[in-house]
């Protein structure tokens, strides 16, 4: 049996709907990994962040604003995603990517973006919370940095929209998920910034 034959059509859109790269990288992914989907899956992330790592320099001026308004119309989002070009932006890709994005932070809340951006009062609040966690757990001093270390680390995890698991596909990250559709569309892609509004919260 030859690879083309063993590998099939409907291997190759399966795996395309996976991970929106294109049917040549798919059907070689597919070869390169003797028909294994996961195998498959694993390997066009990891040139699809390859991809996303050397396009890291370029500059990304262009983009579109995605929006979302719950079903309740009581949680509303608008979320600018920037790309390199307006034509990318023009996507049926790119503007799913932002409306998913939108839909995301609705459902999750993140403080920020990124745990830079997180204000260092609150690192610090949440990491005085932590250790008197510890303490009361009546662990050594030693121990109970180590403990709070990781209670920080899961705290950005939780709290930081790039690091969340994505809603629609826990499997992947929202900062996964922006690799995919950054190596499917061929430029940088990064969030510029987010508002989430909902009835009787402020600020």
């Amino acid at each position: 049996m030859s690879e083309a034959t063993m590998i099939s059509a409907a291997d190759v859109k399966k795996l395309r709907d996976m991970t929106g790269a294109g049917m040549m990288d798919c059907k070689k992914a597919l070869t390169e990994t003797d028909g294994d989907l996961d195998k498959a899956v694993d390997l066009l992330r990891a040139k699809g962040a390859a991809k996303a790592a050397k396009r890291a320099e370029k500059s990304a001026n262009e983009g579109t604003i995605g929006s979302y308004i719950h079903f309740d119309n009581r949680t509303a989002v608008i979320v600018e995603v920037n790309c390199e070009t307006d034509f990318v932006a023009n996507t049926d890709d790119f503007k799913a990517l932002a409306k998913d994005i939108a839909m995301h932070i609705a459902s999750t809340n993140p403080l920020s973006i990124s745990p830079d951006q997180i204000a260092a009062e609150v690192v610090e609040r949440e990491r005085a919370v932590y250790l008197e966690q510890a303490k009361e757990e009546g662990k050594p001093e030693e121990i109970a940095a180590k403990i709070v270390e990781g209670r920080i680390q899961k705290f950005f995890k939780e709290s930081t929209l790039l690091a969340q698991p994505f809603v629609k596909d826990p499997d992947k990250t929202i900062e996964q998920l922006i690799t995919e559709v950054s190596g499917t569309v061929g430029e940088k892609i990064e969030i510029a910034r987010f508002a989430r509004m909902k009835i009787g919260e402020q600020g």
